[in-house]
């Protein structure tokens, strides 16, 4: 058996699993797509680079990361109609996205959820102050943390409502309003235009690294005292398996993954009301986080 897996080509998360999955599952992968008995489409929506005929031919394995219900229109609809033509099972990270999936298709769902690697998001071994010393963050302020992308591509200025800006927007509010301390907000991701403008309207000072690399992203993470998930759907988010594998307290809406990795004390659609909490990720650590799915391909 072996597996060609479908990039992103956009260097985001989905490159990076591929790339990961590759590395360390060279005896079930394969770099050559005409020498593989399965297509793991992984960034699904990319189905139509590839040939009909090979995919027609070819077992198929579909994985969705998640669908927004209010963009399921007509044509995204006769999209999935014709990708579910091709795909033999879908793979989804959690409930939410599988009983979407399954109210449109009979086709097999397997749910496995995300891996965690902990060689790449580890400790910096640095201190808090040493962090925000290095980085120019408040000292002595309580710093919420959001690395995402938040507003829609079509204007930069129009908020992607899947990820909640808006409710983060308000939740931080919230917290500067009842905290002893200042409260202050560290971005990082593309597009934070809406939020930026949204802190600026509340006075609220934000230190904003567009696209830092990993090792600076670790230590951004490891300077915070809070990271709220705000989305209203989500695949993941990857962010709450990070903050798993450094230990940074999260509250979030019941949304992706948070049920798999949180206890019920730290999920709120107000996320004001839950209690902070670092996600549980260990039984998604390298390498037992890869055995689900080797034994899932193992089986088709």
């Amino acid at each position: 058996m072996k597996i060609w897996t479908l990039p992103a080509e956009e260097d985001w998360i989905c490159d990076r699993l591929v790339d990961e999955w590759v590395a360390d599952n060279p005896d079930i992968t394969t770099l050559d797509r005409s020498k593989a008995d399965i297509l793991w489409l992984l960034s699904d929506w990319r189905w139509r680079s590839l040939p009909w005929d090979e995919l027609v031919r070819k077992k198929v394995v579909t994985t969705v990361h998640h669908i927004v219900p209010e963009k399921f229109d007509s044509t995204e609809r006769m999209l999935f109609e014709i990708r579910d033509r091709i795909t033999d099972v879908y793979h989804v990270y959690n409930e939410h996205t599988y009983n979407f999936i399954r109210s449109n298709t009979m086709k097999p769902i397997k749910l496995i959820q995300y891996w965690a690697n902990q060689n790449v998001y580890k400790s910096s071994g640095l201190s808090k102050l040493d962090i925000r010393r290095k980085h120019s963050l408040p000292e002595n302020a309580f710093l919420i943390g959001s690395f995402q992308r938040d507003t829609e591509g079509c204007d930069l200025k129009s908020p992607k409502l899947e990820k909640g800006p808006d409710l983060l927007a308000d939740a931080i509010k919230k917290y500067a309003a009842r905290s002893e301390q200042p409260v202050e907000v560290v971005l990082g991701g593309w597009r934070r235009q809406y939020l930026m403008k949204r802190l600026d309207d509340m006075g609220i000072c934000y230190h904003y690294f567009q696209r830092p690399p990993t090792k600076t992203l670790v230590e951004l993470y490891e300077s915070l005292d809070l990271y709220p998930v705000t989305a209203r759907h989500e695949g993941g988010p990857q962010s709450l398996i990070e903050c798993g594998l450094l230990n940074v307290p999260v509250v979030s809406r019941s949304v992706g993954i948070a049920e798999q990795v949180l206890p019920t004390s730290a999920i709120n659609d107000d996320v004001t009301e839950a209690i902070p909490r670092v996600p549980n990720v260990e039984t998604m650590k390298l390498p037992d986080g890869y055995k689900a799915y080797r034994n899932f391909f193992a089986g088709l």
